[in-house]
């Protein structure tokens, strides 16, 4: 799910990564194409362990490598294409402790460890009231929420790991929430690229594997331990209107 604090114009050129980096850890990487006319936050909801405390969440810089994406899509040569990074995106509350702001490469992020604690959050961060408990299934996560300047950008990698209740499976935020509405249908123009423990399971079969392991093409060295370069890579392409739901991939 991308749900931002404002109006935005435009969202395009979607794309995240999953690996299980660790035992019950997942990693995450999200980077998008964004034009908005003022500063605003985007909120990812993370299916993190009940109870997680407010440093479980470890984010992650990956501002000298901007390409991320990019290289990793030198392992589908048939589609790989040039680099879009290269050369260069009030309810009362009782008295708390105020959640971390952590500057990471260009912009600034902070955990929220339960619904309950955006009233904890920095103001320029919070979303609307009641903006959230529209989506029920959120109840329980926690969320990362990512604050950007104003103008048309293109946004280098957002990175983080976190303790995910899915042991088993990789966990895609691909919900749209960009008008305060939850629609059964949405545009999607995202691509979505996996490391799973072991090749060839069912749950691969619509996505692509790339031509070798990573450490040929990716510049896994780079990654801050995101990328394993001893893997293949699995990518998905969700072009055009589809279901307005988070993606699952086994990665077992």
């Amino acid at each position: 799910m991308c749900m931002f604090s404002g109006k935005i114009k435009e969202v395009t050129n979607t794309r995240i990564f999953a690996r299980m980096v660790g035992p019950g850890r997942q990693g995450l990487v999200y980077a998008m194409n964004i034009d908005t006319p003022t500063e605003v936050a985007m909120v990812l909801p993370l299916p993190v362990i009940v109870g997680a405390a407010e440093n479980a969440v470890k984010f992650i810089d990956l501002s000298k490598f901007p390409h991320f994406f990019s290289s990793l899509d030198k392992g589908f040569p048939a589609r790989a294409g040039g680099d879009p990074f290269a050369g260069s995106p009030t309810r009362s509350a009782p008295k708390s402790v105020p959640l971390k702001v952590l500057q990471v490469g260009s912009f600034e992020a902070s955990f929220v460890p339960k619904m309950a604690d955006f009233s904890r959050l920095d103001e320029r961060f919070r979303l609307p009231e009641g903006a959230l408990e529209k989506v029920g299934i959120y109840k329980d996560f926690g969320f990362a929420v990512f604050k950007f300047k104003a103008g048309n950008q293109k946004v280098h990698p957002m990175a983080l790991e976190f303790p995910s209740r899915f042991a088993d499976r990789l966990y895609f935020p691909t919900v749209h929430i960009h008008d305060g509405e939850v629609h059964e249908k949405e545009e999607f123009d995202h691509n979505l690229y996996a490391q799973c423990v072991n090749r060839g399971g069912r749950a691969l079969l619509s996505w692509e594997e790339s031509e070798g392991n990573a450490v040929v093409f990716s510049q896994a060295g780079l990654s801050e331990g995101l990328i394993d370069a001893t893997k293949h890579v699995y990518r998905l392409s969700l072009a055009g209107e589809f279901k307005n739901e988070d993606q699952f991939l086994m990665s077992v």
